[in-house]
């Protein structure tokens, strides 16, 4: 069993370097050209790009300590897509703000051009602060939220199924330019809870036939979507144990949702630290932590949970020794502040500081970059070989701590441990992602016969390259 890695180009996030003078540009295509193709040299899977629908704010005004901004991901890709050859394009796209018809065709053009390697990572949300930048904000109750998504996804895929199968025929009709690509796109009524919908699709399927549909909710309902949709599952659980104990209870309930319990692939997000000694291990840790939690950072993650100005306090001494302001944190700073009891949470944090004897700055690190593995290529590859031993999961998806240079060191030195081990490929076995990710045809599509003159799509992916 092969692992797997994807790169996760977040855009917005305290975790990436963005003040040091190796940092590059977050924006600038030459930063996406050096990072995909250097992805690409180190033979990864896909290449994965975050999205933002609102600049995140903090205490009522925009927030400038982190990396903050990014371009339209579909766009980006399509750029991408035009200087790479085999890395997957995963575009984050969120349900709740875009048409699903609309949706899916920007998507499938993706798919088309890039010649099958488009995926889709779907995202819901329904916080009014975000959906005020649509003139919708909070519209949408958060317990229907997945239930949009999964109507949006049951669209999509009548779209993306319209000609999925036709492919180039001999069989056209000189006069109608339609049947170019076979039959013609058959028009579709869907009426469901929340869409009421008369469309067609007009591309033909690319070799894939569908993008891939990627997911990354966390909480029971999350994993239940992505069990009954999803084919790839990007998840929070890294290390050895939590990653095993996860990838049980999403098989479980992929197996629940009637699908083969290895229809739904796991990639864990990680950050990768590689020294060239184990003397250098700690210091370098140590750098990255300390460039992406500076003194500035480490207080405003504090006041967050304060809901109050903590400038006059010394990050490098001890927590506030009053109360936060606030009952329960918003949603301006983003997911991982959201909703959190603030109380119960300090006092968490009061305990945590107080039993390792943590300053402002050191406990923010402590809590705030717990995700990783450090070590030198020799040293990492051998605590990955576990999880491809056991089948914990399917691959990584990395977060660089730098850009454009943080893949320099996985792809020059750990990828070669790795594959001394026997545990990554030599090259892509295949053309499409959902070929290198093994995946079986799309669920609307499994046991379908392409039409007469088209490709044989079907038995091309029924069969998945392995290494």
């Amino acid at each position: 069993m092969s692992i797997q890695f994807g790169i996760f180009f977040q855009g917005v996030n305290y975790s990436t370097v963005w003040n040091a003078p190796e940092s590059g540009s977050q924006t600038e295509f030459e930063s996406f050209r050096r990072v995909i193709q250097t992805a690409e040299r180190g033979l990864f899977t896909a290449f994965f790009l975050g999205e933002g629908l609102r600049l995140r704010e903090h205490l009522g005004h925009l927030h400038d300590l982190d990396v903050a901004g990014r371009p339209d991901g579909l766009t980006q890709l399509a750029a991408l897509a035009a200087i790479t050859e085999h890395i997957g394009l995963v575009a984050t796209q969120n349900t709740t703000y875009n048409d699903p018809v609309d949706l899916a065709h920007r998507l499938q053009s993706l798919d088309v051009i890039s010649g099958g390697r488009a995926a889709w990572n779907v995202v819901t949300t329904d916080n009014a602060w975000t959906g005020a930048n649509f003139r919708r904000g909070g519209y949408l109750d958060h317990a229907d939220r997945y239930r949009q998504a999964g109507d949006a996804i049951d669209i999509a895929r009548k779209v993306w199924d319209a000609r999925a199968l036709a492919g180039p025929t001999a069989e056209i009709a000189p006069d109608r330019r339609a049947d170019r690509w076979g039959a013609a796109p058959a028009p579709f009524h869907h009426e469901l809870r929340h869409y009421d919908v008369d469309a067609a699709g007009s591309l033909p399927g690319s070799p894939q036939q569908h993008p891939i549909l990627f997911q990354a909710g966390d909480s029971p309902d999350g994993r239940d979507f992505a069990a009954k949709y999803a084919e790839v599952v990007f998840s929070a659980h890294g290390t050895f144990d939590d990653a095993k104990e996860f990838a049980a209870d999403i098989r479980a309930r992929t197996v629940a949702a009637g699908r083969p319990a290895d229809d739904l692939k796991i990639f864990p997000g990680q950050e990768f630290i590689v020294a060239d000694t184990l003397g250098e291990v700690d210091d370098k840790v140590r750098w990255v932590r300390e460039h992406q939690i500076t003194p500035q950072t480490a207080v405003a993650f504090v006041e967050a949970l304060w809901g109050t100005d903590l400038s006059d306090h010394d990050p490098d001494g001890p927590l506030p020794t009053f109360d936060p302001v606030q009952h329960e944190t918003g949603e301006t700073r983003g997911a991982g502040f959201r909703a959190q009891k603030a109380l119960d949470t300090a006092n968490q944090w009061r305990a945590l500081s107080e039993s390792k004897r943590l300053s402002i700055r050191e406990l923010v690190i402590e809590i705030g970059t717990r995700r990783g593995f450090a070590g030198t290529a020799d040293s990492i590859a051998d605590e990955l070989v576990p999880f491809s031993r056991e089948h914990v999961v399917d691959g990584f998806n990395i977060t660089p701590w730098l850009v454009p240079s943080g893949l320099d060191d996985i792809v020059d030195k750990l990828v070669p441990a790795l594959q001394e081990r026997g545990v990554y490929w030599t090259e892509y076995p295949a053309d499409t992602l959902r070929e290198n990710l093994g995946l079986r045809p799309p669920l609307t599509r499994r046991g379908d016969v392409p039409a007469t003159g088209g490709a044989d799509v079907t038995a091309r992916v029924e069969t998945p390259a392995r290494v």
